[in-house]
């Protein structure tokens, strides 16, 4: 960087400084503009949002094995805040089922190590670390470490397995069977459910109707009409008992009497090292999908790292009023979308609701039946479970991507939903691996067709190059010219597979041209590794074979090489040079960077010249491009003379790459093989 860089940069420091400021805080950009027409759309929104976040709150804190009006906390502070920094004005922020989950069985992890932290405590600890974190690498821009890290099945798979987790866990509460530990893995709980049922209450009765209410009525309201109508008929059963027969949530504290600081110490940190990474991957991930899915649907750009710092900031804060972590939910996003929000300020209304209901109408929640919750919670979560289509496509396209959605399943039901993730993240880095290791490189050759000339009345032969070993049965498929090999690299050439490419070139170029190394060698001069003691047949077919004179490499798809890369590319080289008992030529084709291109010429991938007419007294073996959009190359090795053009076409799912030979030229066209 030179001093008039440096310069510039210095004077345009301020100016970024102040922009970047103003993108931390979106809603100065729409707010001048607010209108009464967006505020009629944010009033409904939000107060619909509202009422459904209420009852799912109280719900999903009982999930987390919270007291119910944490959920009610995380509610508040959640709608409230992230309105401010957001870009999405769809998505709703709040107590989730996958992360009332994961909070429910880190409590139980680390109350099992000690019992020197309350529920609470740790809840609101996970909400201050992970949002810190979610802070940090939004005002970075790092968002991307987590986003692009996970693939798609793992999600979907953790998704599925925690429904099905949560499902189970749930339906215990349903029956009203009291005697289930639903900390235990799923399978468990399952076969405790099961041999509870003969115990079942008449719980079994709201909550079996519940679950026909919320697939019955399709409105946006039907989970609190449902939790109304549960809460009126459940009082009406108590008047004048001293017990309620069925099982109800009672007292519930009103008003705000959370606010202190999370528990910040190392100890508590250290407990939970080991829950906050699935914890932050599913907060940051579930929130950034529901946005972006939002986005598209309605026409506007969501910023991912803004996003980040909205949630690391409602999280951080919300630790201060006992919120535990919070992130985007899908079924209150949707319902606040179909219900015509404008603009993120109806985030604002939502959270009027939710602390008016938390001043003023905690007395009617005591007699929600928590069979009712069940299945508002049972509803919710059967929603997340992959289609049958999904898997459907999987298995036709990619088979191992369904192995990892199949993974993270069944490891969620027989372990935890956590453990699910993590083994499932590992398994797919695996395949990544896996195929980056072995990746194609295929040798060429051509088939031939036959057009009309568009200046002679006589046809012309056109011939595409495709991958040779699949189409050597093709009666019209030719073999390159005797002596010529082309290689087509399927990947970046790294140290994860340059081994494999070294031994597939190399053992496929020996099979087909011939051993000249030892022509003139003494036997008792040969190494003792070699195997030259072939029949006379085998000794017959080498030489049939053509002796090789040049080998051609495709580097389209090459977009880096490594060290290891260049070492075997100069490993190549050195064994064909031997084995063919001269100096081969090595041709390079859409070579995509000059650091590729100067790291060739330095291993010795070039020409020596006798004069000095460029710097580095060298001239690299490229191919390159012409006015005429075709890139050539001399080959000085034989018989190359045979008048052959391009031409592009494709045979069912074949792909023809096309080359030209013209004149000892070779020519690949509009940068493509």
């Amino acid at each position: 960087m030179d001093l008039k860089t440096i310069k510039q940069f210095i004077s345009d420091l301020p100016r970024h400084f102040v922009y970047y400021v103003k993108s931390l805080f979106p809603f100065l950009t729409w707010i001048s503009n607010y209108n009464l027409t967006w505020l009629s759309g944010d009033v409904i929104a939000g107060l619909t949002a509202g009422a459904v976040v209420i009852p799912q709150g109280l719900a999903y804190a009982k999930l987390a094995t919270l007291p119910p009006e944490y959920g009610l906390y995380s509610s508040f502070v959640g709608v409230s805040i992230y309105c401010f920094f957001s870009t999405a004005k769809d998505v709703t922020i709040g107590p989730t089922v996958v992360l009332s989950l994961l909070i429910g069985q880190a409590i139980a992890g680390i109350n099992k190590q000690t019992l020197d932290y309350t529920g609470p405590q740790i809840a609101a600890s996970f909400a201050l670390f992970s949002g810190l974190i979610a802070l940090f690498l939004g005002l970075f821009r790092l968002g991307f470490l987590i986003e692009d890290a996970i693939p798609a099945p793992v999600v979907e798979g953790f998704t599925t397995g925690s429904a099905i987790t949560i499902s189970m866990a749930q339906f215990s509460k349903l029956f009203g069977i009291s005697s289930v530990d639903t900390k235990k893995p799923t399978y468990y709980v399952f076969g405790k459910t099961l041999i509870g049922l003969p115990h079942t209450e008449i719980d079994v009765v709201f909550g079996i109707l519940g679950l026909i209410y919320l697939y019955t009525i399709k409105f946006g309201s039907s989970t609190i009409s449902l939790v109304i109508i549960c809460t009126l008929i459940a009082y009406l059963i108590n008047i004048g008992k001293k017990e309620s027969p069925i099982k109800i949530l009672k007292h519930i504290p009103s008003g705000l009497r959370q606010i202190r600081p999370a528990k910040f110490d190392t100890e508590i940190l250290r407990l939970m090292s080991g829950y906050l990474p699935g914890i932050l991957i599913i907060l940051i991930l579930e929130h950034i999908a529901i946005a972006k899915s939002f986005g598209r649907i309605n026409s506007y750009t969501v910023n991912p790292s803004q996003e980040l710092i909205a949630i690391g900031t409602t999280n951080a804060l919300g630790s201060f009023f006992g919120a535990y972590p919070t992130t985007g939910s899908f079924v209150r996003t949707a319902i606040k979308a179909k219900s015509g929000v404008r603009t993120p300020l109806a985030g604002i209304f939502s959270g009027i609701l939710v602390i008016s209901a938390l001043y003023f109408l905690t007395s009617a929640f005591y007699y929600i039946p928590d069979a009712t919750l069940a299945a508002v919670i049972i509803h919710a979560v059967l929603g997340l479970v992959s289609p049958l289509s999904y898997l459907k496509k999987l298995l036709r396209t990619q088979r191992s991507d369904f192995l990892i959605w199949l993974v993270v399943v069944i490891i969620s039901i027989f372990f935890t939903v956590d453990i699910g993730i993590y083994a499932a993240s590992a398994f797919a880095l695996l395949i990544i691996l896996f195929r980056m290791s072995r990746p194609r490189c295929d040798p060429l050759g051509r088939i031939t067709f036959s057009h009309e000339s568009t200046t002679k009345e006589d046809k012309e032969n056109f011939h595409a190059y495709i991958p040779l070993e699949e189409n050597n049965d093709d009666d019209k498929f030719e073999s390159p010219p005797p002596g010529v090999i082309i290689f087509q690299l399927g990947e970046s050439l790294i140290y994860v597979n340059a081994n494999h490419v070294l031994d597939k070139i190399i053992n496929y170029t020996k099979e087909n041209t011939r051993d000249m190394q030892h022509k003139a060698e003494k036997k008792g001069d040969r190494p003792w590794n070699d195997s030259k003691n072939e029949s006379a047949a085998k000794q017959s077919q080498n030489l049939k074979l053509p002796i090789l004179n040049a080998i051609i490499f495709d580097m389209t798809a090459v977009r880096a090489i490594d060290s290891t890369g260049l070492r075997v590319l100069v490993d190549i080289k050195k064994t064909l040079d031997k084995f063919s008992g001269h100096k081969v030529e090595y041709h390079f084709a859409n070579i995509q960077s000059e650091a590729i291109k100067k790291a060739l010429i330095e291993d010795g991938f070039h020409e020596e010249k006798d004069n000095d007419d460029d710097d580095n007294n060298n001239n690299m073996n490229e191919i390159e491009t012409n006015d005429d959009n075709e890139i050539r190359v001399d080959i000085d090795s034989g018989n190359l003379k045979e008048k052959s053009v391009s031409y592009i076409t494709s045979n069912g799912k074949k792909k023809y790459f096309h080359l030209t030979l013209d004149e000892a030229v070779y020519v690949c066209t509009n940068g493509t093989w």
